[in-house]
């Protein structure tokens, strides 16, 4: 499959995304009555939009996401004293909270989603269940045993000589080890079982002549029920946002921004698990899809999805995680915070956010990471 569906699929999924962290705050807003002046899909010069009531809703030019403005959150804006009672600081710290908070949970909802419908529909790879996805018609310029005894793509190898097969890899040393001798081997086709009689036979592998049956093996995938599915994609979607905070620490600490550095100066090759931006992981989506491993696909959009949350929620303006510190500094020396005090490291960690962002999508375009799939 073309290269190019996975990467229009991964930045569809990602600006969908985004749109759905804005369309959090949105919503929550409305519910408090805040006033809510734009909501934008992208940014830039406008290409089109309409007035609904007292809020905007339009496209700009560049599709990078999109923003909600929500009145009373630029502190200097100027407000009229009969709107004041709807603005964002009017409100409640409960309320302020939840109308923050809900960009970042959508993504954490997302993830669990997306892992529901993994485990509910498409089913994770079993290791216990290998499956023939081929079967190779000749081998050493004879039939091969498997085309021999019929076995074919799509058969469930469930024993061999008698005993549960278990794995893959305990089917393939079975084989190698029984070059020239008979082995049974059972699979389930169709809701039937069938046992048949193959003799492995030598086969260059690598260079290396191993015992062979000429069959291809994959991983049959096990779906389960939709209350099964909820609890692993909880605790999938936990696991994640687990390893990307500890990643997190990783590429803002000394030693990451070090290994940007040297990627930046052309030093050093680049590796699977550097750190990347939205231009790599498309790049990643695109050799994904063409490789077609799905699961690869299924794990970045999820990966991708849950970093924005976790990155959302650093304290820090004038990320969400930034808004909630200062709802929550108010609220314990209950006294409002002016948030001009803040314009300075506001500016600061937007630049260096930006400038990360630059610079990772440039190492992405001049120094790729390695294909995973070849």
């Amino acid at each position: 499959m073309s290269q190019w569906i996975g990467i229009l699929l991964f930045v569809a999924v990602i600006l969908t995304v985004v749109l759905i962290h804005e369309g959090g705050h949105f919503l929550f807003a409305k519910a408090f009555k805040i006033k809510v002046e734009q909501f934008f899909v992208g940014f830039g010069p406008r290409l089109w939009s309409i007035r609904r009531g007292e809020t905007e809703y339009g496209v700009k030019m560049l599709p990078l996401g999109g923003y909600v403005r929500i009145a009373g959150m630029n502190p200097f804006e100027d407000i009229p004293p009969e709107e004041f009672p709807r603005t964002f600081g009017a409100k409640p710290a409960w309320q302020r909270a939840l109308v923050i908070g809900a960009g970042p949970i959508t993504h954490f909802l997302m993830a669990a989603i997306f892992f529901f419908i993994f485990f509910a529909a498409i089913g994770a790879p079993s290791p216990s269940r290998p499956v023939i996805e081929s079967v190779q018609p000749r081998l050493s310029g004879q039939p091969s045993p498997a085309s021999v005894v019929g076995l074919r793509p799509g058969d469930l190898i469930v024993a061999v000589a008698g005993r549960p097969v278990g794995s893959s890899d305990r089917f393939i040393a079975y084989t190698r080890a029984h070059v020239g001798t008979p082995i049974s081997v059972t699979v389930e086709r169709d809701g039937r079982r069938i046992t048949v009689e193959a003799t492995p036979v030598l086969s260059d592998v690598g260079g290396t002549r191993v015992g062979r049956l000429g069959v291809t093996l994959g991983l049959a995938r096990e779906r389960v029920n939709p209350l099964v599915a909820a609890g692993r994609s909880v605790v999938q979607t936990a696991s994640t946002i687990k390893q990307v905070v500890l990643e997190l620490g990783h590429v803002f600490g000394p030693a990451g921004i070090h290994r940007i550095g040297q990627l930046l100066l052309g030093s050093q090759p680049r590796r699977a698990n550097d750190a990347t931006s939205i231009v790599g992981g498309a790049q990643l989506a695109g050799e994904a899809v063409k490789a077609g491993a799905w699961d690869f696909l299924f794990g970045i959009l999820i990966v991708f999805n849950v970093f924005v949350g976790v990155l959302n929620l650093v304290p820090l303006p004038p990320l969400d995680g930034g808004h909630l510190a200062i709802i929550a500094y108010e609220k314990v020396v209950r006294r409002r915070l002016d948030p001009r005090k803040l314009v300075p490291l506001t500016a600061v960690v937007a630049g260096f956010i930006v400038l990360l962002a630059v610079s990772l999508a440039y190492i992405d375009i001049t120094n790729p990471l390695p294909n995973p799939f070849h």
